[in-house]
């Protein structure tokens, strides 16, 4: 015996408690009103053709039937089939630009944390698709490889931080290498890299490895984070003090969104781009109206029981039962 819905069996067994208690209370305030309008010892010649069994057999009759309907809703099942499940979906990596410049604060509450509110709205709508994050700001590292562990891929998402990866600078030429290297499999598709950054390509050849990754059949989709006009970025000092991060010459550094760069990258891929809003951030925008309606590939197969429905044979009989039990006569036969 199997059950597709057994959180309902503590609801199932108090129900029938407070049913059974129900029909008790009921015969006892019967009695109590008989005897008040006439003797305990002279019900029988007052009323001789009601009959207290009759009630009992009539009371039990409908708790067992109301029973075997609640019993119904946890699903028993026996017997079973081997069929074949397959899950569809595609390989999807995130790479998330981890560096001092995503702590600017154009995007409430600042360019990081806001992402993460992102990719966890995105993570809502998968279903079967794999996905995989790259960190990466002066170079990149695979944070967590592609799998469909949403939990696990989430807990990866909470750590990054500016101190997830030590070198600074920003590489999107590394975010896009990383990618590649993870990526499984000689399919020339089934396979999608979202880069969010503000796109301030400090090192390396983004479009040279945007045109690698073309090649071998990665359609990337850049999310700028950021404005073009641009903010100061926060950090603290060796006092612990806050400050705003300067270069090297004392000048105070104001970090800007490099739209044209994304653009050319996700273009040279056959993906898109797509610009955040304090309304809108645009990834699940990319996803519902681009991504989602990709080709998908076998993910994963495999035997499953599937088990044979059997609560059709408990409603029947309670049915059947509740039929019966208006049929049945609270009056017994008197000779006349």
């Amino acid at each position: 015996m199997h059950y597709a819905d057994p959180q309902y069996f503590i609801t199932i067994i108090i129900s029938v408690i407070i049913l059974a208690f129900f029909y008790l209370w009921a015969g006892r305030r019967r009695r109590i009103l008989s005897e008040r309008f006439a003797e305990r010892s002279l019900i029988g010649s007052v009323a001789p053709a009601a009959s207290a069994r009759r009630r009992a057999f009539k009371a039990y009759l409908t708790l067992i039937a109301l029973s075997l309907a609640f019993y119904s809703l946890m699903r028993p099942q026996w017997g079973f089939e081997w069929e074949e499940v397959k899950r569809m979906g595609l390989d999807m990596i995130i790479a998330m630009d981890v560096s001092k410049s995503m702590l600017a604060k154009d995007v409430k509450p600042n360019r990081l944390e806001r992402s993460k509110f992102a990719v966890k709205d995105l993570l809502r709508r998968l279903s079967g698709d794999r996905i995989g994050l790259v960190a990466f700001s002066g170079t990149a590292f695979l944070q967590c490889p592609l799998t469909i562990d949403y939990n696990g891929f989430l807990l990866a998402l909470d750590d990054l931080n500016p101190d997830t990866i030590p070198r600074p600078g920003t590489s999107i030429s590394g975010a896009i290498n990383e990618a590649i290297n993870a990526f499984k499999g000689p399919e020339k598709k089934y396979k999608v890299l979202v880069i969010i950054t503000d796109g301030e390509e400090l090192e390396g050849d983004a479009l040279k490895a945007a045109a690698e990754a073309a090649k071998l059949g990665i359609k990337i989709y850049c999310v700028g984070v950021g404005t073009t006009e641009g903010d100061l970025i926060p950090t603290t000092d060796d006092r612990g003090q806050r400050v705003y991060l300067a270069d090297k010459q004392g000048n105070i550094v104001k970090s800007r969104l490099n739209e044209e760069l994304l653009k050319r990258i996700a273009i040279s891929t056959g993906g898109s781009y797509v610009r955040t809003t304090q309304a809108d951030f645009g990834l699940t925008l990319i996803y519902d109206k681009s991504i989602s309606k990709l080709e998908k590939h076998d993910i994963e197969s495999k035997m499953k029981k599937s088990y044979q429905e059997r609560y059709q044979i408990f409603l029947a009989i309670a049915a059947v039962l509740l039929l019966i039990e208006p049929l049945i006569s609270e009056r017994k036969r008197v000779a006349q």
